[in-house]
């Protein structure tokens, strides 16, 4: 294969040391991707390396967003028959097969993200460097679009971390910060910023390091004789999590290391053969599909709006205050008002948890506890970029708090509510300002919820609704744009499923098995269940 005369998205420098450095940057794309024309062309420039090896090689990204951050899913809608998948993944996994059989050492530098295909393809490299920040997310979660890693990561991510840091890592689909990355093997060196990744791939190259491999006891897991007993005491743990009729994906993978134990041109071909299968579930087709519509939605944030820094939120119980919490812990400044201080003392208990678990880190979790404060007399809406409502669902009080709040809110700031069942017409009646009045409906628990209803009635301002899909994206949830309707769109769907329940009940069926039939189903939780948890 030739090289393009005109590269796409790689290009080739040759330094004066003889280092070679490939940088890939996908044009028009505000990330890399690893289509399949992305591969070809790699393929062409691997084999001009080969015919001309260099002293060393360094892949790295041209984009400041981050590494690459996988294949390109578009391309998976385009395949329609097992044959077709099987064809497209070996050609993947013959590309990095010969990029981990260069004669000289390669290295990765790695920045911002490295996810699914990109992180297989610095699992092919020799050596990977890193950035040591918060950006940092190294992660396999092919899990999460119902398959499994295809260019060779089930064989290298269980060589390279042992059995059972890599099948938690694909079993998951969870991403790793910096610091763990090392701890874990999957870097090898860690560097303060961006500019720090040259010299330290220089200084690889110069004097290389030994070829990290997993401790003896975790490649021992792997040995024949062993892998049996493993076998069945993951199958018993994720049993207990995702049913196979429902998500085959998890028990491919433990079914290739099962047979294989990551050894071997046979344990590629499986894997190969295996993705190839469940790229045609029904499984793999919605999470697809989910994948693309989760993108349509994150688009709707927009790139070029100044991001909000301060907000207050009116009703410090579970959904106020873990809203609240929310936003703190991503980097806003908030203010929690309710009617007097021991309101507001369990919403910050519960924030601090949540800080606890999510950031980890004792500095990060310091200083988004001091950014959330209470406030009894609700002065932070006098500063406020965004007040958000989460009081009780009653009317008339609702609006008699707008009131108060509309004599001293900045006149640019956002008004919104969290309501669930209010329309937004009947609360805007009598504002001085019904134009920046909105819906921000979240959802319980809202760490866990990615979904925001962002609602909008007839008097609603454009500019005010961007606004709030703006500040969704911001504060890392998926806007979902409504307009002012019963049920808006969520409960919409959720009624009349329950109100289903109740029918069956009402007929006799008992309950449990109800429940049972929509588990069966793949819901999380029968809907009798899920009535009792929401709140009747």
């Amino acid at each position: 294969m030739s090289v393009p005369a005109t590269p796409a998205a790689w290009q080739l420098e040759r330094d004066a040391e003889g280092v070679a450095w490939l940088t890939l940057d996908v044009p028009g794309s505000s990330a890399n991707t690893l289509g399949r024309a992305v591969m070809q062309e790699l393929d062409a420039w691997l084999a001009e390396l080969e015919a001309e090896p260099p002293r060393g090689l360094v892949i790295r990204s041209g984009k400041p967003s981050g590494f690459i951050a996988g294949a390109d899913i578009r391309e998976f809608r385009g395949v329609e028959t097992e044959q077709g998948a099987y064809e497209l993944v070996r050609a993947g996994q013959r590309v990095l097969d010969r990029l981990e059989a260069l004669p000289c050492p390669s290295v990765a530098l790695l920045q911002g993200f490295a996810l699914g295909g990109g992180l297989e393809l610095a699992l092919a490299c020799r050596y990977r460097i890193a950035v040591s920040d918060d950006r940092l997310t190294l992660g396999l979660p092919e899990v999460m679009l119902g398959i499994h890693p295809g260019f060779g990561g089930t064989v290298r991510a269980v060589r390279l971390l042992g059995a059972t840091v890599a099948l938690d890592l694909m079993l998951t689909g969870r991403n790793v910060r910096a610091d763990k990355a090392e701890r874990l093997g999957l870097v090898d060196r860690l560097v303060p910023t961006a500019t720090d990744l040259d010299a330290a791939a220089r200084a690889v190259i110069a004097a290389p390091p030994p070829r990290r491999r997993a401790p003896l006891k975790e490649r021992a897991l792997s040995w024949g004789m062993l892998r049996p007993f493993v076998r069945g005491r993951v199958l018993a743990q994720l049993r207990r999590k995702a049913r196979p009729e429902h998500y085959p994906a998890p028990y491919a993978i433990v079914d290739l290391w099962a047979r294989h134990g990551a050894h071997g041109a046979a344990a590629y071909e499986a894997e190969a053969r295996s993705i190839a299968r469940l790229f045609l579930t029904p499984t793999s087709r919605s999470l697809v599909r989910v994948f693309g519509l989760q993108d349509r939605l994150k688009a709707l944030g927009g790139r070029d709006r100044a991001p909000l820094q301060r907000v207050h939120v009116v009703g410090a119980g579970v959904m106020g205050g873990d809203i609240a919490a929310w936003c703190a812990a991503r980097g806003l400044d908030v203010t929690l008002q309710d009617r007097a201080l021991e309101y507001i003392e369990p919403a910050l208990g519960r924030a601090r948890e949540l800080f606890v678990k999510r950031l980890r880190d004792p500095a990060r979790v310091t200083a988004a506890a001091e950014r959330l404060h209470a406030d009894v007399e609700g002065a932070g809406a006098e500063t406020a970029d965004v007040v958000i409502e989460a009081i009780f669902e009653n009317l008339d009080a609702k609006r008699e708090l707008y009131a108060r709040l509309e004599a001293s809110m900045p006149s640019a700031a956002l008004l919104a509510s969290n309501t669930s069942s209010i329309p937004l017409e009947d609360l805007a009646s009598g504002r001085r300002d019904p134009g920046r009045l909105l819906g921000l409906h979240f959802f319980n628990p809202v760490a866990q919820m990615p979904l925001v209803e962002v609602v909008s009635s007839a008097s609603t301002r454009p500019e005010a609704a961007e606004a709030a899909l703006a500040f969704a994206r911001q504060i890392d949830k998926l806007p979902l744009p409504c307009r002012s309707s019963p049920g808006f769109l969520v409960n919409r769907v959720l009624v009349p499923y329950l109100h289903e329940a109740m029918y069956a009940a009402a007929e006799g069926i008992p309950l449990a098995t109800i429940d049972r039939a929509a588990i069966e189903f793949g819901m999380p939780m029968g809907p009798i269940e899920l009535a009792d948890t929401v709140g009747l």
